[in-house]
């Protein structure tokens, strides 16, 4: 938290109690933490819109390497057209659509046949890729971008980061220039709020960072909790767990996962300190 018109002592001290926590989450469940930074006039990144999850997330699991040729779930005729999938759907249908997410790179979980919180989340991340509307819903079109088999592209060409893209909303995990995991992120809503009298910008802050800090459980910040943060930007921004994760801008800096994804995440090492971090 940097206020404007303070000592050097109290700035460093600001900065300590933001360090605690990071962008404060913008709707009905508890708040993540801490102001970003003060207003600016910067054009912010043009969200989609599309409803909020906020559903108990499901036990996560290890998941297989990408394979983008690996072929496509089939679903039941109906006038010529499969059927759309959707959340509380179950079946092998769904259980195909979960393997064919999961070997293209978007992290689904276990591929139970159940339609859930997870399988939406991969929905959503690619419908993104593809530059669809994000309602989780696997018609026509998600059908169509899902037997192209659609898939971001990383920025980077070498090395092992992550890739956060805000315009689409997506994180990437990125080795040597190719996606590997895919994950529905919300980011900073890029609009002011005020927090003990002063004014911010909740904004992810565009860049190329480091994961320098982290905590491996809940960490309770000024404006609320964070669950295993890992902290890449000095002002408090973390890449962390949270019970809902939109598929659009909805925090106050953060970027969100799903708290199965960030065990996932944590379990499998994936984002050790020193991972560079690349927001753009």
């Amino acid at each position: 938290m940097r206020k404007r018109h303070v000592t050097a002592a109290v700035t460093a001290a600001a900065l300590l109690v933001l360090a605690a926590g990071c962008g404060a989450e913008q709707d009905p469940e508890p708040a993540s933490s801490g102001p970003s930074r003060p207003a600016t006039s910067t054009p912010p990144p043009a969200p989609p819109t599309a409803p909020t999850t906020g559903a108990t997330p499901t036990p996560a699991s290890t998941t297989a390497s990408p394979s983008p040729s690996s072929p496509s779930p089939s679903g039941t005729p109906d006038g010529g057209a499969r059927e759309a999938l959707r959340r509380g759907d179950t079946g092998d249908a769904v259980r195909a659509l979960q393997e064919r997410l999961d070997r293209l790179g978007y992290w689904v979980g276990e591929s139970d046949g159940t339609y859930g919180l997870l399988t939406e989340q991969a929905v959503y991340a690619l419908q993104k890729a593809a530059g669809l509307r994000p309602d989780g819903i696997v018609g026509a079109k998600t059908r169509a971008a899902l037997d192209d088999g659609k898939r971001p592209d990383a920025r980077s060409t070498d090395g092992h980061l992550a890739e956060v893209d805000l315009d689409r909303q997506l994180l990437m995990i990125v080795d040597d220039g190719e996606v590997s995991r895919i994950f529905n992120t919300s980011t900073g809503t890029f609009e002011h709020y005020t927090y003990q009298g002063e004014t911010y910008l909740a904004d992810t802050p565009r860049g190329r960072w480091t994961i320098d800090w982290q905590v491996d459980g809940w960490r309770d910040g000024p404006l609320g909790r964070l669950y295993r943060p890992k902290y890449f930007q000095e002002q408090g921004i973390a890449i962390h767990g949270y019970t809902s994760v939109p598929p659009y801008p909805a925090s106050h800096g953060c970027v969100r996962v799903t708290l199965p994804a960030m065990d996932w995440l944590w379990a499998q090492d994936v984002l050790p300190k020193k991972t560079q971090v690349w927001v753009y």
